[in-house]
């Protein structure tokens, strides 16, 4: 079955090129378009696409709101959210990535970058380099914009080892650079992340980086070298 795309953009002319390119991939079809984040939101409930993207600025509701009501949508639990927009900022890529968001790019992306992309995110991957992790929670995520309690006895789940995968993560290691450190396999990796996303009730890693900064479990002060 190909992955099912749902576009969300104020500009029709633009939802059109983007339907154009990603239909033109075997694995991948568009299955809806909307104009604005309200309209977004509703055609997702309606027709379960693997995955949303949305521009930010939009009439309306826009484009993070939309994103917070898709992913605390339990219904909507298999659908990712894909950012894809003009404005590049780390202040807005934080604000995607506590409302859910999975990825975060710019409109300036090649054709085959956008289509890898929508694969990343279906495959339940972040699509942030880990360099813009690292830049990211020690300016934004490691500060959270509300005073409310970190909650983490969320971490009590964990073993061991599987807190220490999150760290790992959250530092901005991939699972190959973390299998390198620890000395295991990219596949036991991966399982003790997922398991750690199991637990956490993460939607995917983007979600566990930020619940690794709101619960305390990283500060933003660690270094993955």
């Amino acid at each position: 079955m190909p992955l099912r795309v749902l576009l969300a953009d104020d500009q029709a002319l633009l939802r059109g090129a983007f339907r154009t390119l990603l239909d033109s991939a075997d694995d991948i079809t568009v299955v809806g378009e909307a104009g604005d984040g309200r309209e977004a939101v509703t055609l997702t409930r309606k027709l379960r696409p693997d995955v949303v993207i949305t521009d930010i600025r939009m009439p309306g509701t826009d484009g993070l709101v939309a994103t917070a009501e898709i992913c605390a949508d339990p219904d909507l639990r298999a659908t990712r959210v894909l950012i894809l927009t003009t404005y590049e900022t780390d202040e807005y890529i934080a604000r995607a990535l506590r409302a859910g968001a999975s990825g975060f790019i710019g409109k300036g992306i090649e054709a085959q970058g956008l289509l890898d992309a929508v694969r990343t995110i279906a495959n339940g991957d972040t699509l942030l380099s880990p360099a813009a992790t690292r830049s990211l929670v020690a300016r934004f995520l490691a500060t959270p914009a509300d005073p409310s309690p970190r909650h983490p006895e969320r971490l009590t789940a964990l073993t061991p080892r599987e807190r220490e995968m999150v760290i790992l993560v959250a530092t901005g290691l991939s699972n190959v650079e973390i299998a390198d450190r620890m000395h295991l396999s990219p596949f036991t990796v991966r399982a003790h992340v997922q398991r750690a996303m199991s637990k956490l009730d993460a939607r995917d890693r983007a979600q566990l980086v930020v619940i690794a900064y709101q619960t305390g479990l990283v500060t933003g002060t660690e270094s993955p070298a």
